[in-house]
């Protein structure tokens, strides 16, 4: 088996490698390590989050720079400020015994004065995001006219995030630039692109097949309606109590206010994504490191600069709009030979992005049902009894109380003394969930005759009749778009000439009120309330108010009223 010690690494990159516990190198370093030591090139290593690369680059970096120079000798151009302070803080640890080694790293989202401090210590590697480097490029705060290494890390999510032009103007202003290390998790046609125009005749390094994951990570799909989306993450949530790990959202808003719903209702979660400042953003990774929280609500670029190894899950709350993006998420799981599990969740329209997923990186997704109130109180059930009887009471504990332990209860039978302690443990979850209704979307119900599922609804009208163009079925189609709800959930559609009105399920009434707000008409603003509070006269919405404000409907049925958080 290949160790570190059979690289022609110098004697003191050897000795941090060894002090830090290195000794088998991953694939990707097992890889690149002999060549980029053996036969300085450019390449580009294809491989996926986690999986060792700042090492792989990293270690030859480190084994040509010439500590007597002063000069900026090599540049790690990374996407996102958490990646930057982590490769920063590797390269710092390989290069502990270089005597006048030093890197610096020089990100946005801080003041810029104390990296123009930094940078005139003369550090020899610059680790840094595209903009803030040519900020300080324009300032004459940074030289790179000695730099002869240039290494573009997550190379392909730079790319997304629009610093093409940005990494074009740094590879035109590094004239004695040598080689280019181009590190990437995907080969998209952006990536040879970039490929073709700055490197030389590189050579390829994949330690996997494209757009591959890992196989130690279990795929699960869950299929709502859109309107109980929220819900079914807080059913998933409070079905694995001991999750420790990533939802991920599309946008930062989305970010910001899954978590604030979640964090209302007593989870341990918290946002991280770009509009926090840096302070807050390293104060919730230092916290998610501690496990003072368990889940962090993250955007796809905010989560590059977590370097966490034991994630347990990875939700997808909605599915990215690039299929190569879920490779990037399921690999924050499942890392160092452990498993992981990656949960989407999805509507019925957006399984058929599941199968161009499962397409795509080549493995079979389950689906899987959301589970019912009973399921998920029997887990909480398990998970508490295994926590008891795992527990190791110290000895300082059973000194100091049990006297008064045993005098309080002494006149309780252990099997009535057990019942109790489980059940303050777990009343909470048995009252949220006692009357839990099914989240999953598909499956069987019994019809009544216009086809719409049977049992309690509620009435809604909308201001949107005759006089708009509006039809019965086309307020149908208006309906199921805007909200992608399923057309079978609309009944009972009463279109007259100023407004109009139908029932949905009650659990979709709030979340209609919210979203159709939102949206227009052939140019007209879109106004929803309950049928009820409408007085059945569509003329009179435009006057009305609803001291519950612009589309604030009922609470979701299918909420928790006060469910049980991670524990």
């Amino acid at each position: 088996m290949t160790s570190f010690s059979d690289f022609a690494l110098r004697e003191e990159i050897g000795r941090a490698l060894s002090e830090m516990g290195y000794e088998t190198p991953t694939p990707i370093q097992a890889k690149t390590l002999p060549l980029l030591l053996s036969e300085p090139t450019d390449i580009i290593g294809l491989a996926q989050t986690g999986t060792g690369k700042t090492a792989a680059f990293g270690l030859p970096l480190l084994n040509q720079i010439d500590t007597d120079n002063h000069d900026v000798q090599a540049l790690v151009l990374s996407p996102t400020r958490e990646l930057c302070m982590q490769i920063e803080a590797e390269l710092n640890k390989y290069g502990q015994f270089l005597k006048g080694f030093r890197a610096a790293a020089v990100y946005g989202g801080v003041p810029i004065g104390g990296q123009i401090r930094e940078l005139k210590r003369h550090p020899q590697v610059i680790v840094a995001t595209p903009g803030r480097l040519i900020d300080l490029l324009e300032r004459g705060a940074i030289h790179l006219e000695e730099a002869h290494t240039i290494v573009l890390d997550e190379a392909d999510e730079m790319l997304n995030m629009g610093f093409r032009e940005d990494i074009d103007f740094v590879l035109n202003h590094t004239p004695s630039r040598e080689l280019t290390w181009l590190f990437s998790a995907t080969m998209s046609q952006d990536v040879r692109g970039i490929a073709k125009r700055f490197m030389k005749s590189w050579k390829e390094i994949s330690v996997a097949a494209p757009n591959t994951t890992n196989e130690n990570i279990d795929h699960q799909y869950y299929v709502t309606h859109r309107h109980t989306r929220f819900e079914a993450l807080q059913r998933l949530l409070d079905f694995t109590p001991g999750i420790y790990g990533i939802i991920f959202t599309r946008t930062k808003q989305d970010a910001q206010d899954v978590a604030e719903k979640l964090m209302r209702q007593g989870y341990h979660v918290s946002p991280l994504h770009g509009d926090m400042d840096q302070k807050m953003r390293s104060k919730v990774m230092e916290r998610f490191k501690s496990r003072t929280i368990q889940v962090i609500v993250a955007t796809d670029v905010a989560a590059r600069g977590i370097d966490v190894s034991d994630i347990s899950h990875v939700i997808n709350f909605e599915l990215p709009d690039d299929p190569e993006v879920y490779t990037h998420r399921s690999g924050r799981t499942a890392r160092a030979g452990k498993s992981g599990i990656c949960m989407s969740i999805v509507t019925p329209k957006e399984i058929s992005a599941i199968r161009n997923i499962e397409r795509l990186v080549k493995q079979k997704f389950h689906r899987s049902d959301i589970p019912d109130g009973a399921e998920v109180i029997r887990k909480r059930l398990f998970h508490q009894l295994d926590a008891i009887a795992e527990a190791k009471p110290s000895s300082d504990f059973a000194r100091n109380y049990q006297k008064e332990i045993r005098e309080r209860f002494e006149g309780i039978e252990a099997e009535e003394l057990i019942r109790r302690m489980m059940w303050l443990n777990l009343r909470d979850a048995i009252a949220s969930y006692e009357e839990a209704e099914d989240l999953n979307a598909g499956f069987p119900q019994e019809k009544t005759h216009a086809g719409a599922p049977a049992g309690k609804s509620t009435r809604l009208f909308i201001n949107l009749g005759t006089k708009d163009g509006m039809t019965t079925g086309g307020l149908v189609r208006f309906l199921a778009e805007s909200t992608d709800m399923d057309e079978q959930l609309i009944s009972r559609v009463t279109v007259r000439e100023l407004a109009s009105f139908f029932n949905v399920p009650p659990s979709a009434a709030g979340f209609i009120q919210q979203v159709l707000p939102q949206k227009k008409f052939k140019g007209r603003k879109v106004r929803v309330d309950e049928a009820e509070a409408s007085g059945g006269r569509g003329f009179q919405s435009d006057r009305r108010h609803d001291s519950r404000g612009p589309g604030q409907g009922k609470p979701h049925a299918y909420a928790p009223k006060k469910g049980p958080k991670f524990s």
